[in-house]
């Protein structure tokens, strides 16, 4: 048996997908089930990482577990990790490429509360695969209502460039991770394999959709803001509004994991804007 946490997901539900088209028994958490509309066949239970009692309950009979953080601190991250410990014997973690493992303290807010979960994890006993992919080809829907209303994206630092990565190819590593020997102790940096600048990313989306996407450049400040005000910790839209910054003089590099796990190329962010296309029209 199989639980996937963040079932619901843009991540989750892929994993949840790939274990049922491959024959395994699947348990899915969520707060919600009368809404999570998973597939059938899946064992839908109510629960979140906050509640102890319903997330022991959760694990009975589990094997593995997929884990996802829904928290903007890892102060529970101890309790969760010891239930998982009692019950299951290897979790996979979605993680962030933002963690440096050359560092005795993280450089920024993301990569400190991923490090943060990571940590009890590895002192655990649990097999323990940690996925650490870069940016999400899914961040780019936050453009999707400037696109819809008049085609326009307007963002700061469109020359900084990245491989994003489609979030099927996160989920296909993570259930090798799961279903498979061989991943135990791996910490795996996944990203796509094509590295654009933001506003090419825009533009491609235009192409996917049949009409133009045009990119206009507002300052940082007024970026920050847009990404607070959208709902974003405050601490994790500096970094990322930093991270952009940086990466107009030194792209993001793509690794070549997804395809060393799974057999298979990455995804290009065309086929994700092609999967996507109607959320942009």
């Amino acid at each position: 048996m199989y639980l996937v946490t963040g079932a619901t997901g843009n991540v989750g539900r892929h994993v949840v997908r790939r274990l049922l088209d491959g024959g395994a028994p699947v348990r899915a958490l969520t707060r919600a089930p009368e809404r999570a509309g998973l597939p059938d066949g899946v064992d839908v239970v109510r629960a979140d990482h906050s509640d102890p009692d319903a997330l022991s309950g959760a694990l009975a009979g589990v094997d593995a577990v997929f884990l996802v953080w829904p928290f903007g601190t890892a102060g529970a991250a101890g309790a969760v990790v010891d239930a998982i410990a009692r019950r299951a014997r290897r979790v996979v973690l979605l993680s962030s490429i933002a963690v440096r493992d050359d560092v005795e303290r993280q450089t920024d807010a993301i990569g400190a509360l991923h490090a943060e979960l990571e940590r009890p994890i590895e002192r655990s006993g649990l097999d323990w695969t940690f996925l650490r992919p870069g940016g999400f080809a899914a961040n780019t829907l936050a453009w999707a209502p400037e696109i819809r209303a008049d085609g326009t994206v307007r963002d700061a630092f469109g020359a900084a460039a990245m491989p994003l990565i489609h979030e099927r190819d996160i989920a296909d590593v993570a259930v090798r991770a799961l279903t498979e020997d061989g991943h135990a102790g791996r910490r795996y940096a996944l990203t796509g394999a094509e590295v654009r600048r933001q506003d090419e990313f825009a533009h491609v989306i235009g192409e996917v959709i049949g009409r133009p996407v045009r990119w206009e450049e507002i300052p940082p400040e007024a970026a920050l803001r847009k990404r607070i005000e959208a709902g974003m910790p405050p601490s994790f839209a500096r970094v990322m509004v930093e991270g952009y910054a940086a990466l107009r003089e030194r792209p993001a590099p793509a690794t070549t994991t997804v395809e060393e796990v799974t057999g298979v190329p990455p995804r290009s962010f065309r086929a994700w804007a092609a999967d996507h296309a109607d959320d942009f029209r």
